[in-house]
C-alpha cells in the first residue's frame, strides 16, 4: 500500500496548477484524497481533469482565490513573488512549499527512481511509468509530458514505485532521494540559473549524492557532460555507477539499433547476454531512452526479458513527436524540442523514418536567456531542414533582453545555408505553412512555448 497524503499536504492550494509539473502533483494529491485547490492563467484541458477528480480550480490570480483553512501554498520557480495569492499566503501564515518538496514528500516511503537529464527527461520516465504499469507493478508516476496511451502526465499507484522526472533547471532535484536515478545527459542549459558547465556538475554531483546508500546512478557513457559526472559519481560512498550506450566500456552496451520507420529495434549486450527488443517510436535518441530505463529497472531487481518486453509497450508522449494528423497529402507532427541537442535529434529523427519526405519546419524559440547563448547552434539545427519558419521568442517567465530576438537564430540559419522565413504574427504561420507544403511533405512544429497550437490550424489550412 503506498502511503497516504502528508499532513502539510491535506489541503494544498497550487499557484499554477495547470502547470506541467504542478497539475501532475495535484492529480496525486487529489487521487490520494487531498482537498487540492488553485488557480491558472487559463482553462485548460488539464483545468478540467482536475476537477474531474474532485479539486477546485479558478482561472486567473487573486487573493480570494486562496481559502483560509489551506494547508500550505505550492508554488513553482515560475511564481513571481508579487502573485496575489502568495501575498495573501504570507498576511494568513500560510506555509509556501517549492513544487519539489510536494513531490519529495510524495515519494516518501516509496522506491523511487528519479530521472535527469538536459534532455529526453519526459520521455524516459514516460517509458518506465508505461513498462512498470505493463508489469503489473502498479507504480505512481510524476511526468513533465502526458502519456500518449493513458493521456496524463501523473497517477497515484498502489504499488511500492514511484518514477519521477527531476528537474534540474532549478536545481530543485537536489530535494529528492532516490533509489535509483537516470542521468542522460549533462549539458549547458537554464542560463539564468548557471552560469558555466562547472555550476552544472555540481548540481549533478549533489543530485547524484542524494541517491539512497546502496543505490545505483545509471549514467549515459557516450555524452561527454555525463562521462564527466561518471568520474565525479565513482567517488562518492555506497553508490553503484551503471553506464549504458555504445561504448564498448558500457555496463549496458548498445550493440545494434536497427531503424524500422517509426520504430527501432534495439539489441544490447546485458550481463555477457544478448537481448533485443522494440522501440515504438522513431529515433536514435528515443532508442537511447529505453536502454537506460532497460538499466534503471534492472537496477530494481525487475527481469531484463519482460521488462525489455514491456519497454515496447510505451507508444509516446504527447509534444515528443507526436503525429498531430494528416491533410492534402502532409502530415502535421509536433516537437517540444527547444534546445539546439533536442532539435537536431527530432530533425534527424523525421529525416532517418522518411528519408524521401521534404521537412518542414515551424520554429519557436523557448526563453531570451536561451536565445541569447544558444541562438546561433538553433540556426545551425534548422539546416537539417528544407524549409523553415521562425516566430519570435516565447518568453514564458522572462522579461525581454535588450537585443535579443529571433534574428539571431534566423541569421545563423541563413549562414549555414538554411531556407529560413520569419514570422512575426503566429496567427500568420497556418496559411504559410498551407502555401509552402506539398502532398508527401512532413511538417514539424517545433519549440516549447504555444506553438503546439498551430498543428490543428495548419490541418485545416491544408484541408480547406
Amino acid at each position: 500500500m503506498a502511503p497516504g497524503i502528508p499532513a502539510a499536504m491535506e489541503r494544498p492550494h497550487f499557484i499554477g496548477i495547470g502547470g506541467a509539473g504542478m497539475s501532475g502533483i495535484a492529480k496525486i494529491l487529489a487521487q490520494r484524497g487531498a482537498k487540492v485547490a488553485g488557480s491558472d492563467a487559463k482553462e485548460s484541458g488539464t483545468a478540467e481533469a482536475l476537477r474531474a477528480l474532485g479539486a477546485t480550480v479558478h482561472i486567473g490570480h487573486a487573493a480570494g482565490h486562496l481559502a483560509d483553512d489551506a494547508s500550505c501554498v505550492v508554488v513553482s520557480s515560475a511564481i513571481r513573488a508579487d502573485n496575489p495569492e502568495l501575498l495573501r499566503a504570507a498576511e494568513l501564515s500560510v506555509p509556501v512549499v517549492h513544487r519539489s518538496d510536494a513531490l519529495a514528500s510524495l515519494m516518501g516511503g516509496l522506491r523511487a527512481i528519479a530521472v535527469a537529464g538536459t534532455h529526453g527527461k519526459t520521455t524516459t520516465t514516460s517509458m518506465l511509468a508505461v513498462a512498470l504499469t505493463e508489469l503489473n507493478l502498479d507504480p505512481s508516476y510524476a511526468i513533465g509530458g502526458d502519456l500518449a496511451g493513458p493521456g496524463t502526465n501523473a497517477a497515484h499507484g498502489e504499488g511500492t514505485v514511484f518514477v519521477a522526472e527531476a528537474d534540474e533547471s532549478d536545481r530543485s532535484f537536489q530535494k529528492y532521494d532516490p533509489e535509483v536515478a537516470i542521468v542522460l545527459n549533462v549539458e549547458l542549459d537554464h542560463h539564468a540559473n548557471y552560469a558555466s558547465m562547472d555550476e552544472i556538475y555540481e548540481s549533478f554531483e549533489v543530485f547524484a549524492g542524494k541517491i539512497v546508500p546502496g543505490g545505483t546512478l545509471v549514467i549515459a557513457a557516450d555524452q561527454e557532460g555525463a562521462v564527466e559526472l561518471t568520474e565525479r559519481a565513482r567517488a562518492l560512498p555506497s553508490l553503484n555507477v551503471v553506464t549504458y550506450g555504445e561504448s564498448e566500456t558500457a555496463d549496458v552496451r548498445v550493440h545494434r539499433i536497427t531503424p524500422r520507420g517509426l520504430t527501432s529495434e534495439v539489441t544490447v549486450i546485458l550481463n555477457g547476454k544478448y537481448l533485443t527488443f522494440t522501440v515504438s517510436v522513431p529515433g536514435r535518441h528515443y532508442a537511447l531512452n529505453a536502454v537506460a530505463a532497460l538499466a534503471a529497472g534492472v537496477a530494481l531487481g525487475i527481469p531484463a526479458h519482460n521488462l525489455a518486453s514491456a519497454l515496447g509497450k510505451y507508444t509516446g508522449v504527447k509534444r515528443r513527436l507526436q503525429l498531430k494528423g494528416e491533410a492534402a497529402g502532409v502530415q502535421v507532427i509536433d516537437s517540444y524540442a527547444h534546445h539546439p541537442t533536442e532539435m537536431t535529434a527530432d530533425l534527424e529523427a523525421m529525416r532517418g523514418a522518411a528519408s524521401e519526405a521534404r521537412l518542414l519546419v515551424v520554429f519557436q524559440p523557448h526563453l531570451f536567456s536561451r536565445t541569447q547563448e544558444l541562438g546561433t547552434e538553433m540556426g545551425r539545427a534548422l539546416a537539417l531542414a528544407d524549409a523553415s519558419v521562425v516566430l519570435d521568442i516565447y518568453p514564458a517567465r522572462e522579461d525581454p533582453i535588450p537585443g535579443i530576438t529571433s534574428d539571431l537564430i534566423i541569421d545563423a540559419a541563413r549562414s549555414a545555408g538554411a531556407d529560413v522565413t520569419a514570422v512575426h504574427d503566429k496567427a500568420a504561420v497556418p496559411g504559410t505553412i498551407a502555401g509552402m507544403a506539398k502532398p508527401g511533405d512532413l511538417v514539424l512544429t517545433m519549440g516549447a512555448g504555444d506553438v503546439t497550437e498551430l498543428g490543428p490550424q495548419i490541418l485545416d489550412h491544408l484541408s480547406s
